[in-house]
């Protein structure tokens, strides 16, 4: 398991820069949105997948303020009924337990079995807030540095338009 100060000595590695805030643990969007500073950053809600076959998993990141509709995203990804992956499965794949799912748990997936998707409405947010694979932090970094991030971990993405006809 990879935990903060790994979390940071990679993004110094890739030439990331991010803002750090500690607060109380926050293990639901509910709590972390208490402790949210808001400055022009999107909070992201981060859910973790997997299919009904349990031989593929995905880490679904939004904007947290949009209801996530399951059954939208399992006719997008074709990939039968999905269902939250369990605890064991979070710290197998992602190296943290539940309430700590996040966009940076990606570092701990080595062998990239992770797939991602990202909700387009965050390529139109100037900065994003995630946890660092420990849910009594919060990192804010740019768009930009979002998808540096993404690009430099390596595992599989898709951009979804998760809300095709609603606006950002």
């Amino acid at each position: 398991m990879i935990g903060q100060k790994q979390v940071y000595e990679y993004l110094d590695s890739t030439h990331i820069s991010f803002d750090y805030y500690e607060h109380p643990e926050a293990p639901t969007i509910e709590i972390a949105a208490q402790f949210y500073r808001g400055e022009g950053t999107t909070l992201c809600k981060n859910l973790f997948f997997r299919n009904h076959k349990g031989n593929k998993h995905y880490l679904v990141i939004m904007d947290s303020k949009r209801d996530m509709d399951i059954h939208s995203i399992e006719k997008m990804l074709h990939q039968g009924k999905l269902s939250f992956a369990s605890p064991e499965r979070m710290m197998k794949y992602l190296g943290v337990r539940p309430g700590s799912v996040s966009l940076f748990n990606l570092v701990n997936d080595t062998n990239h079995e992770v797939i991602l998707f990202i909700d387009s409405c965050l390529l139109k947010a100037e900065k994003v807030s995630f946890h660092p694979n420990d849910n009594r932090a919060s990192l804010v970094i740019s768009r930009d540095d979002m998808m540096k991030f993404v690009d430099s971990v390596g595992n599989e993405y898709k951009i979804l338009d998760l809300y095709e006809n609603e606006e950002c």
